[in-house]
């Protein structure tokens, strides 16, 4: 199920319309901001820019060569990382405005993740950037078999307003490992974050290859209708459409991080303690605006109230009598988005077990729990995106995987039980972009799990070497030669066409099982060499006897 024009949407847009009577290629989206601002900044406009020139200069950089060098882009990254390591504190302080973000969370889940995550892609992406020889086959036993890491070009990356500097900067070095040329567009949501980009990102790297496009809904509505070779959005799935059309009308490839609701189950197994302490801080960092935050859980009603009762001593001990006096919960991003959350809450006040309060001149909610709810609440029918967790009773693990599978594929699942039958069956019979199994959101930081979605909740992924493939094209290359051998093996292909010829080039052609020819090499200079010894031997052997 597609989420609803008035919810999140995180990148830039609020309500989206299409117009019908245009062919989805040529389709035209009209984007209606919401006005409300978060925090207590001003939010002035950004100075007017001519966006199909922007975008024809980075491709004029693009197209001279700038950005192909390993050396240029190892340069760029690294200023990439003194302009973390410079301005730890000015992103800290832009989350806090932004979102009133604890230092805790600023750190672990925005900057420190940047700060490896870059640290990592320094280490790795030379070696990812060389050219790869795969596996060839007798008839190619001769030729170059290679496949080239080439950068796609001209890139534009979306970024979203719940983790503003995260998931615009996390790509954009992806993009830039790989040698591409980006222009950025910040969600002005976020506005001391979008500042910060589009006002230090300048003073760290080269501006005619990394281009910072600040503004709402005009600005995003006119980069859409230019060509770029790739496009990297995160946000809602209503203005993911939107991307895809826009970018179906030049077949650009895309990368879409959209949401969904991502399904929690818990059976009688498990540490019941240990698994609503990592559900819980799942759910409620960032005050529940996180993509893969747990949107629902599944469990029987045994398990629900040993929940509910471990969950009550747990948000205590977290967050104290008075949540609204604690440091460490987050606001919700904007009055709009309040909004959407109370009228959840009124709707579903009957089900509230715990929480329930919220107060809107401070955009505070307090963690929320909601048991007994069904599929008929008002509350399951699109992503949450808040601090309010339902519990949605089930008689046994059948009947869940049956629950998620009649719903859109989500962005990631979540699974506790100790019964590896359990994780078998989840993993067999459920589909979803991601499965975290006995803990919620840790999946994220591995970066050898490349991250994204599937069907409803996006396509494509990144992180770690996944964030460099995205922005790579593999361009494949045979090489050959004019040697008389290799000629002559060709020579069937030509006309006239015989029986012969056919009956030698289909022998020359098929696939045969065994030993690859990748190690043939090898194999010839290791029986090079035995021969070789045993001349030697055979030779020493012989003048000894003669002596």
């Amino acid at each position: 199920m597609s989420p609803p024009a008035s919810r999140h949407d995180r990148a830039s847009c609020v309500q989206i319309q299409i117009d019908a009577n245009v062919n989805a290629s040529d389709s035209a989206c009209v984007i209606d901001i919401d006005n409300d601002t978060p925090g207590t900044l001003s939010s002035s406009k950004p100075k007017p820019v001519n966006i199909p020139e922007v975008v024809q200069k980075a491709r004029d950089t693009f197209n001279s060569g700038t950005t192909k060098p390993l050396e240029w882009r190892k340069r760029q990254l690294k200023n990439l990382q003194r302009m973390y390591e410079e301005c730890r504190g000015e992103m800290i302080d832009a989350l806090v405005k932004d979102l009133r973000r604890s230092k805790m969370e600023a750190v672990l889940l925005e900057v420190d993740y940047l700060v490896n995550d870059l640290t990592n892609l320094l280490n790795k992406f030379e070696e990812w950037a060389k050219p790869e020889r795969p596996p060839k086959g007798l008839v190619n036993m001769m030729d170059d078999v290679v496949i080239f890491n080439d950068p796609y070009g001209v890139v534009l990356i979306i970024g979203a307003w719940n983790y503003p500097l995260q998931l615009l900067l996390l790509p954009f070095a992806g993009a830039i490992a790989a040698g591409n040329v980006v222009i950025l567009k910040p969600s002005e949501l976020a506005v001391a974050s979008a500042k910060f980009i589009a006002e230090t990102l300048p003073k760290y790297l080269d501006n005619d290859a990394f281009v910072v496009v600040e503004g709402g809904p005009e600005e995003t509505t006119e980069l859409l209708k230019q060509k770029f070779d790739y496009i990297f959005y995160t946000g809602g799935t209503n203005v993911g459409r939107i991307v895809y059309a826009a970018a179906t009308k030049n077949l650009t490839p895309v990368t879409l991080e959209l949401g969904g609701k991502s399904p929690v189950f818990i059976d009688n197994t498990t540490d019941i303690e240990i698994t609503a302490k990592r559900v819980l801080w799942g759910k409620f960092i960032n005050a529940g605006q996180t993509c893969i935050a747990p949107d629902y859980v599944l469990c029987s009603k045994e398990v629900q109230d040993k929940f509910v009762e471990c969950s009550r001593k747990i948000l205590k001990e977290w967050y104290g009598e008075d949540a609204q006096k604690s440091p460490d919960l987050c606001r919700i991003i904007n009055s709009r988005h309040f909004g959407r959350l109370q009228s959840l809450l009124e709707a579903s006040k009957d089900k509230v077990v715990l929480g329930g309060r919220y107060d809107a001149q401070d955009r505070f909610i307090a963690p929320t729990v909601l048991a007994n709810v069904t599929l008929n609440d008002k509350i399951m029918e699109d992503e949450i995106f808040g601090p309010i967790l339902p519990i949605v009773p089930v008689d046994n693990a059948y009947e869940a995987i049956k629950f998620i599978n009649d719903r859109e594929h989500p962005l990631v699942l979540y699974l506790f039980s100790r019964q590896s039958k359990i994780h078998t069956l989840f993993t067999e019979q459920t589909r979803s972009g991601s499965l975290c199994v006995n803990d919620t959101i840790m999946f994220y930081g591995v970066d050898t799990l490349p991250f994204g979605g599937v069907g409803n909740s996006g396509i494509g992924a990144y992180h770690g070497k996944a964030s460099f493939d995205t922005f790579t094209h593999k361009k494949s290359c045979l090489v050959r030669n004019f040697a008389a051998i290799g000629e002559k093996l060709g020579s069937g292909r030509y006309p006239p066409y015989t029986d012969g010829k056919l009956k030698f080039i289909t022998t020359l052609m098929r696939k045969r099982s065994g030993p690859s020819f990748k190690y043939l090499p090898y194999v010839i200079a290791f029986a090079l060499g035995a021969g070789l010894s045993y001349g030697i031997f055979a030779w020493q052997k012989m003048v000894s006897e003669e002596l």
